[in-house]
């Protein structure tokens, strides 16, 4: 019950925090200018780019590391099983 108590004030915190800037005014005309700067249409299909070479680079990223650890892992298995059949283990399954 003290969690509770602990955790429920703070996403009031959190939204109290952040409000002052939620409702602060425009300083600038809106004019579709980011932090960035204006986004015309080269910014934008640089952008697109950037995404679109992004994605395939992530994926082949991520499949090489998953490819690289189970590599590791079948030869740790193997390692495994050759320790074992060394110490005469000859039980590995079964009744």
């Amino acid at each position: 019950m003290k969690r509770l108590a602990l955790i429920l004030p703070a996403p009031l915190v959190t939204g109290l925090l952040l409000a002052p800037g939620a409702l602060a005014g425009q300083q600038e005309p809106l004019s579709g200018e980011g932090l960035y700067g204006a986004a015309d249409d080269k910014v934008v299909t640089t952008a697109g780019f950037i995404v679109i070479a992004f994605f395939p680079l992530f994926i082949l990223t991520m499949s090489l590391i998953q490819w690289r650890l189970e590599k590791r892992k079948e030869a740790r298995k193997a390692a495994a099983k050759r320790l074992n059949a060394a110490a005469g283990d000859h039980w590995q399954a079964g009744w």
